[in-house]
Formats: C-alpha cells, structure tokens, sequence
C-alpha cells in the first residue's frame, strides 16, 4: 500500500470531496446528479468509511473501480483488513460486526479475501492540486500543525513515529476541543468520521460528515472553490455525534 497518493490539476472538470458514505452509494449517486457531476471530467475523493452500516456496502468494489473516484483509508476499512488478516483471538472480528460489519460475514472466503485486499490497498492519505493550492484528504484528522510532516511520515521519511496511520484514521481531538488552528503547508483538509449536522469548518480543517447513512446528507465539497453542497447555513450548529 502507497500510504499517500497524489493528484494533479483537474483541467478538463472538478473535483470534489464527499462525507463518510457506509455503503449508502444509491444515495451517494441521487447528490451527485443533484449537483450536476459529471464523470467524464469530473472526479470525486471519499474521506473513507465506504462500507459498514448501509445495505451497499457489497458494492464498494464497483465504485473503487470507477476511473473517477478515489478514497483514503477510513477507520471502518481498516476494521475490515483487521478482523480479516490480524485476529488471532476473534476481537477484532467481533468489533467489526458491531460497528456495522455483518455485511462480510455471509460472504465465501474468496471474497472476504477480494473486499480486504481491495480496502487494504487504499492510501491513509491523498493530495489533490488545485488552482489556488493543494487540498488534503485524510479520514479524522492530520496529526501534526505542517501539512509536509504528514507526507514526510507517511513516505516513510520520519522514522519512529507511532500511531500515525490511526490518528490518521481514529482521532476526534480536533473537534471535540473546537482547536482552531487549523494546518499549515496546505490550502485545507478535508475530512470525515465524526458525524455533524452541517460541516464544520475549523481553521482550514472542514468536517464534512453529515450522516447520510444515518438519516442525515451527503456534503459534498468542491475542491476548487471549497463551496459545499448543499450550502453551510450560517444559522446552524454543527453539533457533533461521537460514534466509531
């Protein structure tokens, strides 16, 4: 696995971003067309969680196939390449299911073999240049205050350093203390796994998890503009849920 994949210039369409999505893509398609994506040019980056949850989790293989979409790592995807390669007493396995992962478990082995591989190969991070700087995806959160220290971590160049993919993947900090700080060394960072009723923006961190497969909507963010759609509404929170 490449732990960080980057993205050149779109110069043909956009790009955007999109909240968690659980295997929710029938719905993931429905925001889409509502903003008028376009697949021959346009391209679209998940912050992970593709599966768990929804009833199309099955069908992440489908969409990871599609020349326009890529994703990072999600803490669930990670969940799914633990339970099925690194457990020796059934605990990861039994973590799994109850965060949503039962979807695998009436699947021949060949299968759960394909979908791990397939989730296991995703990057924790992804770099997309745009025309006023490069955006960062990652699923919760970048651990360090520069942006480059995370590339340089993640290509292997910072030796030593722990719990880096997980933070990556599991870390809520940022939003739970509403640390403002934001990221230097990148235009913003996009990211997903805790649940809020509209994006949160902190610094140049944007929580775009909106719980669309728990009743709520996808947010989907243009790249290029950091417009999201459907638009922030000013006179909103963005009361968070912790969930795994």
């Amino acid at each position: 696995m490449k732990k960080l994949r980057q993205f050149e210039l779109n110069t043909a369409g956009r790009d955007f971003a999109v909240g968690d999505i659980h295997g929710y893509f029938t719905k993931l398609q429905a925001a889409l067309d509502a903003i008028g994506f376009n697949p021959a040019v346009d391209r679209l980056f998940s912050v992970g969680d593709l599966v768990d949850r929804g009833p199309e989790s099955a069908e992440v293989d489908t969409w990871l196939a599609k020349p326009w979409f890529f994703s990072v790592q999600g803490n669930h995807e990670a969940m799914v390449v633990d339970a099925h390669h690194f457990d020796p007493d059934g605990r990861a396995s039994e973590m799994h299911i109850a965060n949503g992962g039962a979807w695998m478990l009436g699947l021949p082995s060949l299968e759960r073999d394909c979908y791990a591989a397939l989730l296991a190969d995703l990057p924790i991070a992804i770099e997309v240049v745009t025309a006023k700087g490069f955006v960062g995806v990652v699923h919760a959160d970048c651990p360090f205050p520069v942006w480059a220290m995370l590339r340089d971590s993640l290509n292997g160049l910072m030796p030593g350093l722990l719990n880096v993919d997980a933070i990556c993947q599991w870390s809520r900090s940022r939003i739970t203390d509403e640390n403002r700080e934001g990221i230097s060394d990148v235009r913003a960072v996009i990211v997903g796994h805790t649940p809020v009723r509209q994006p949160a923006i902190l610094g140049n961190v944007y929580h775009i998890d909106t719980g669309a497969w728990m009743g709520g909507h996808f947010t989907l963010i243009d790249l290029g503009t950091l417009q999201c759609y459907p638009p922030v509404n000013p006179k909103l929170n963005w009361d968070w849920e912790e969930r795994p």
